[in-house]
């Protein structure tokens, strides 16, 4: 009786899935896993069946690539770079193409294209932003991306925490961004000015940005050694607003913020559209930027060098990281050790920070 690709991944003790990885070298396996599927094959005198194997590797020219909302910049650089490095080099008609989804942040619908890009034997999927940290929704995606990867799609995550697809042995190729350590940096700036009573507006509690961009900057306040209260873990936690990734949001969060402590003298946002919310709402209280409050943000988008006062941000290079997220997809880089990359942040200081001004309450 021929040997068949059950028996290679019983001997292997992997999935069918990651025997037929292994043997069309088309995806990241993790080294020790080649090598026992290698054996296997070896002992088991295994032959390749052409005609089923060019079967299985059968898929379109679709490369899906999931956004949270087109119309934010953050995932308009990201797109539009991922785009750029699916159509370089490809000849005229003879390249991938490269379809925006946009899930509006809705978990479901994010199912719902993985599940469109499977029945559409997708040949790469890249997965932007964060993620939304929810165990049933992990497992969701889960399960999505490893059916995706299994079928010869090229799995990326670009701004989100890396993914392990379970019983596979594959390795989800993560461009990851190093949103604690520009937080942290964020922070430690407005205490290096002087700043004590600094609010902060985060993004939605059950994204994976929004908290670790909220433990970088609990982290610098904690390292500070600062004391004005005597409980400042409670202080923090009642200068912390959550809400969306967006303008309104963050008008709202500073005028609520400012009820809390009317003498708060900087604010952090969880990224730069949120702080152009807050700086409206400053200046509609009368309040100067900086001279009564220091305003900073996060991404550096476009526009934050443009406004006035200039945005104090964390810059990420977002257009390099989409660059790379294409590339991985379309086969162009090996993924990295690991299979995380992790892409670091700069701080970009601005006019609209500055020492306190000493205002009372």
């Amino acid at each position: 009786m021929a040997v068949t690709l059950a028996d290679v991944a019983a001997r292997a003790g992997v999935s069918s899935a990651t025997v037929s990885r292994v043997l069309n070298g088309n995806y990241p396996v993790a080294g020790s896993t080649r090598e026992r599927v290698r054996r296997a094959v070896a002992e088991l005198d295994y032959v390749v069946n052409g005609q089923a194997r060019a079967l299985a590797a059968a898929t379109s020219d679709l490369v899906g690539v999931l956004v949270n909302d087109v119309a934010d910049p953050f995932f308009g650089l990201i797109a539009s770079a991922v785009q750029a490095e699916i159509s370089a080099g490809a000849a005229p008609g003879g390249g991938k193409l490269a379809v925006v989804c946009n899930t509006g942040g809705s978990p479901e619908a994010e199912l719902t294209y993985l599940t469109l890009l499977e029945r559409q034997r997708a040949a790469g999927v890249v997965l932007t932003g964060g993620a939304v940290e929810s165990e049933e929704h992990t497992a969701a995606v889960t399960a999505r991306l490893t059916r995706l990867a299994a079928s010869g799609a090229n799995v990326v995550l670009c701004g989100r925490p890396p993914l392990t697809l379970p019983d596979s042995g594959l390795v989800a190729a993560t461009v990851a961004f190093d949103n604690r350590g520009g937080a942290r940096r964020l922070t430690e700036h407005l205490l290096s000015l002087g700043h004590r009573r600094i609010g902060y507006v985060t993004g939605p509690v059950e994204r994976s940005t929004s908290r670790h961009r909220l433990e970088g900057h609990r982290a610098a306040l904690a390292a500070s050694g600062n004391r004005i209260t005597s409980d400042p873990e409670a202080y923090a936690e009642r200068l912390t607003v959550h809400g969306t990734y967006d303008r309104a949001s963050g008008y709202d969060a500073a005028l609520e913020l400012l009820r809390r402590d009317k003498g708060l003298t900087a604010i952090v946002a969880a990224n730069d559209t949120v702080a152009l919310g807050v700086c409206a709402a400053l200046r509609d209280q009368g309040l100067s930027i900086p001279g009564d409050v220091s305003v900073a943000g996060f991404d550096d988008l476009p526009f934050s060098a443009d406004v006035s006062p200039a945005l104090t941000t964390v810059r990420i290079p977002l257009q390099e990281a989409g660059a790379r997220a294409g590339r991985l997809v379309m086969g162009r880089l090996s993924p990295p050790p690991g299979g995380v990359a992790t892409i670091r942040t700069e701080l970009m200081v601005r006019g609209s920070t500055a020492p306190p001004s000493g205002r009372s309450d």
